[in-house]
C-alpha cells in the first residue's frame, strides 16, 4: 500500500503531515494505491479511498478505521480477536506514514467508477483467521499468543518499513 499525500492536516483529528486529501465534499481520505506483489496479477495497480470523515456521518470513517486495522492484523500477523498488549501495540501508528509502505493481504472487489465502468478496489484485508491467509501469508499465527506477529515471515513483520515500490517475494493475495 502506498498512500499518496494530500495535503490536508487537522491537527484536532491528529491528522499531521499531509498524508490526508479532502474531497471536494468536505470528505476527508486516505488516497491508496495498491500494487499486486505476486501471481497472475502481479504488477497490477488498484486505487481505492480510505474513508476518516464524512460529513454525512460517522460510518465512512468507522469503515476506513476498520479498513486499517484489518490491514495492520494482515501485515502483522495478529488476530482480530486477539486483545493482547502485544496485539494492541501492533495495531497502534504514530502517523499515517506508518502505513504507507504496508504489504498486507487482501481481497480484490470490483465497482463502478464515476464513468459506469468497472474498477478494481482493495476494500477488505485478508487476516489470519481467513481460510486463504496461510496460502499468501505462508503461515498462521496462533491466536491471542500475546506476540504480535511472531510466527509471521520476517519480509511481513517489518512490512511498515518496506520501500513502497513492489519488491519480489512479497506476496499479496489478489482474487
Amino acid at each position: 500500500m502506498t498512500i499518496k499525500p494530500g495535503g490536508y492536516n487537522d491537527v484536532n483529528q491528529g491528522w499531521l503531515h499531509g498524508w490526508a486529501t479532502r474531497g471536494d465534499s468536505g470528505a476527508v481520505y486516505l488516497n491508496g494505491e495498491f500494487v499486486v506483489l505476486e501471481g497472475q496479477y502481479a504488477r497490477r495497480k488498484l486505487w481505492s479511498l480510505i474513508g476518516l470523515h464524512s460529513d454525512k456521518g460517522p460510518t465512512w470513517g468507522q469503515m476506513g478505521r476498520s479498513f486499517i486495522k484489518g490491514a495492520l492484523n494482515s501485515a502483522f500477523g495478529l488476530h482480530p480477536d486477539d486483545v493482547s498488549a502485544a496485539a494492541q501495540a501492533g495495531r497502534c501508528i504514530e502517523s499515517f506514514a506508518d502505513l504507507d509502505g504496508l504489504v498486507f493481504a487482501g481481497k480484490v472487489d470490483w465497482e463502478r467508477d464515476q464513468h459506469n465502468e468497472d474498477k478494481a478496489v482493495i476494500k477488505t484485508p485478508i487476516m489470519p483467521d481467513h481460510p486463504g491467509y496461510k496460502e499468501v501469508m505462508g503461515v498462521v499465527p496462533e491466536p491471542g499468543n500475546g506476540q504480535a506477529g511472531a510466527s509471521v515471515p520476517a519480509h511481513v513483520a517489518h512490512a511498515a518499513q518496506a520501500a513502497a515500490s513492489p519488491v519480489a517475494g512479497r506476496p499479496v493475495w489478489a482474487q
